[in-house]
């Protein structure tokens, strides 16, 4: 129970910070009330005292502080209570969609003797955790509960397709465990008042942005100016400093919080948990490669993939065909997926999937989403991306000719520039371009150099050649993304021939594997 008693301890001292904050308000004009009830009563300052006219200083100038500090703090009180705690993007489950989910959190949370989660929610993320959402904001519970219903539990959704059910309850079980600590009164207290500070702070940054650039909310409304901007000022200045005073209880308070839970967990399924987490870091390598490599293309043309839970499990099963550290993973899947207490897992997953587009891309240039099958990814999100990378090499390969004439869309062309030394200028000039005409998603790739963009672009013109001419055609890889097909071969070896033309100027080694696949270069490209 040290765990339970330090947690309490530290919410404690969290509430003495808002204790004392509370007081520092008020004392001003507590003072100004006893003044002002001597003179008054004639016990401090009377008419005709000779200290009377002091103690009228002194008595109009605590009350004019007094004034001043009531109106700051009902100021701060005010943006406290209207401060909205962020919340996670995710999609809300009903009992009706998912029974057996929650009968087997409701069964873990008797388990556990804990409150069960009010609410189960999914997020395209492999992380699982509670979130308290504010009252008022709540969603109604869907089941009675005895008190203040409990909080949100998320989960991430590539733990459902991946994991089996056993496994999924293992996982969860210190996460529902940490339900105790939610209902506790005092945590609960210093967590709403912490989840306000922090409000307060960002409600002056407006929307909040999405994960990869992109927002989710309405555009941030102008900081306020005149009375009102300095009031702003003035609350998250004292905010700060309250959220300052609290930091180090607020950390140690949810440290205790988790070694809390973890204790009353390890009670549940502990050495199933151990093997789940094992699953956990496979399937957060899974879920950034399948985001990275295969559905940044499609959402870069406005396209998201409809499934990418169920695609997560394709490129983790890929995964343990090709890798010997991976044997045995393949063969859990004769167990029963966690997926399968959902009463729709594909209805679940295209929500899911829309809402990971909107939330790690941001909005399409286009403006609207267009929803996508696995079995169309080739020609729609591969081919087309291709398409897309050679007309901006093509734009670029003009911008660099006399006089900016346009040229025939064909790998001579390229080629000749490129063994030129103009590899450099044909980099800069891309770069530029896309710079102007393509949404960046900083939080999936790296920052890359106008060389990188240009290795790349010529790939993509090479590809397109290679279908046009050479019988080619578009794949899909689950852990490499978009890839040429040849005689149905996936084709590995074009990337070196490629660095060395862009890097080097040396178009040799390219013309020879082009000449060897029977791709045409003076036909030009369809764009």
């Amino acid at each position: 129970m040290a765990a339970v008693d330090t947690a309490r301890a530290h919410a404690q001292a969290v509430l003495r910070v808002r204790g004392l904050a509370r007081a520092a308000a008020v004392l001003p004009a507590a003072v100004a009330v006893v003044l002002l009830a001597g003179r008054f009563t004639g016990r401090i300052g009377a008419p005709g005292a000779a200290d009377a006219a002091g103690w009228d200083v002194a008595r109009w100038t605590v009350c004019a502080v007094a004034a001043l500090t009531l109106l700051v703090a009902g100021l701060t009180a005010r943006a406290l209570r209207r401060a909205e705690p962020p919340r996670t993007p995710a999609v809300p489950l009903a009992r009706a969609e998912a029974p057996e989910l929650y009968r087997l959190i409701d069964e873990l949370a008797d388990r556990l003797e804990v409150p069960a989660p009010s609410v189960v929610a999914l997020t395209p993320d492999c992380d699982s955790w509670l979130e308290d959402v504010p009252p008022a904001r709540r969603p109604a519970p869907l089941r009675p509960h005895p008190g203040e219903p409990g909080p949100v539990l998320v989960i991430g959704s590539p733990f459902l397709w991946w994991m089996r059910a056993g496994e999924l309850r293992a996982l969860l079980a210190p996460v529902v465990a940490g339900t105790a600590a939610s209902a506790d009164p005092e945590i609960a207290a210093a967590r709403r008042f912490l989840r306000s500070l922090d409000a307060c702070l960002d409600s002056g940054q407006g929307a909040a942005p999405g994960l990869g650039g992109g927002t989710l909310a309405a555009p941030p409304r102008p900081p306020r100016r005149g009375p009102a901007g300095l009031a702003d000022r003035i609350t998250r200045r004292i905010a700060r400093r309250l959220l300052g005073a609290c930091r180090g209880h607020s950390a140690e308070l949810e440290r205790s919080v988790a070694s809390w839970a973890s204790e009353q967990a390890r009670t549940v399924d502990y050495g199933l948990r151990i093997a789940a987490q094992e699953q956990v870091g496979l399937a957060y390598a899974g879920w950034d490669r399948l985001l990275t490599r295969v559905a940044l293309p499609a959402w870069r043309l406005g396209r998201h993939p409809a499934h990418l839970n169920a695609g997560v499990v394709a490129a983790l099963t890929e995964l343990s065909r090709r890798d010997r550290l991976a044997d045995g993973y393949g063969s859990r899947l004769g167990d029963r997926p966690a997926c399968d207490l959902l009463e729709d897992p594909g209805a679940v997953d295209r929500a899911v999937s829309r809402l990971a587009a909107e939330l790690f891309f941001g909005r399409p240039a286009a403006g609207a989403w267009h929803e996508l099958e696995w079995a169309d990814y080739p020609a729609e999100a591969v081919d087309a991306g291709w398409r897309a990378g050679a007309v901006a090499l093509q734009a670029a390969l003009d911008r660099l000719a006399p006089q900016s004439r346009p040229g025939a869309p064909t790998l001579t062309r390229l080629l000749v520039r490129l063994a030129e030394g103009d590899g450099e200028r044909l980099a800069a000039a891309l770069a530029a371009q896309l710079a102007r005409t393509t949404a960046p998603a900083p939080l999936l790739e790296p920052d890359r150099t106008g060389r990188d963009l240009l290795v790349d672009h010529v790939t993509a013109m090479v590809c397109c050649a290679a279908v046009d001419t050479a019988g080619g055609a578009p794949g899909l890889d689950w852990l490499d993304g978009p890839v040429l097909l040849l005689g149905g071969v996936r084709r590995t070896d074009l990337a070196g021939p490629v660095a060395q033309a862009v890097e080097q100027g040396q178009d040799g080694p390219l013309r020879a594997w082009l000449d060897a696949a029977d791709v045409r270069l003076e036909k030009p490209v369809r764009l």
